[in-house]
């Protein structure tokens, strides 16, 4: 009887396992839902998997090298945790919006956090010591809301006639689209880009 009730605990454990690999950035509370069990019993699978927490998981995909190669401006100054980073052409960023991102009569996010995290991404992907906003487009899709996490992906689209570098940033949560901005960049080497 006993094996019987190891088998869908190793099972779950199996599934876990390849959800966080498949899905490095999910959350104790989405795991939970998904394999209909208590937080606890996640957070106890988890550790006996040696699989550390969320944001552990995030800052280990945020290496040193970022910090030496980042340029425009310091990792700590980008709104969100930066968990992809390729110079001059892509950078991903995770912001939980939490009770000080939203206003407190209807816990939705105030709109100047998706902006802020989405422009904080078009300067750090940007190769260059000095990176500005010129201008910028912006959408906002849908409301956020509080204990929601929004992944910002960011793109090098290429330049514009005057010399500026052209950066969409999409937002979503989920695999909904939340945000879209077109970003661009003045940057203090032109001629390099």
């Amino acid at each position: 009887m006993v094996d019987v009730l190891r088998k869908p605990k190793q099972k779950r454990q199996h599934l876990l396992k390849e959800t966080i690999e498949t899905s490095p950035f999910i959350t104790d509370e989405e795991l939970a839902k998904k394999f209909n069990v208590s937080i606890q019993t996640i957070r106890l699978d988890r550790m006996e998997l040696s699989i550390p927490e969320l944001r552990k998981r995030i800052k280990s995909v945020a290496t040193d090298q970022w910090n030496e190669t980042v340029k425009a401006l310091p990792l700590e100054d980008v709104i969100g945790e930066v968990i992809d980073l390729e110079l001059d052409e892509k950078a991903i960023s995770i912001l939980d919006i939490n009770k000080e991102h939203v206003f407190t009569r209807n816990n939705i996010a105030r709109g100047h956090h998706l902006f802020a995290q989405a422009n904080s991404l078009a300067v750090a992907v940007i190769n260059d010591e000095l990176a500005l906003t010129a201008n910028s487009e912006l959408k906002f899709m849908r409301q956020v809301k509080q204990g929601e996490r929004v992944v910002a992906k960011a793109v090098i689209k290429g330049k514009t006639e005057k010399g500026l570098t052209i950066v969409r940033v999409n937002s979503y949560v989920g695999n909904e689209k939340v945000f879209s901005g077109i970003f661009h960049m003045y940057r203090s080497t032109l001629e390099n880009n």
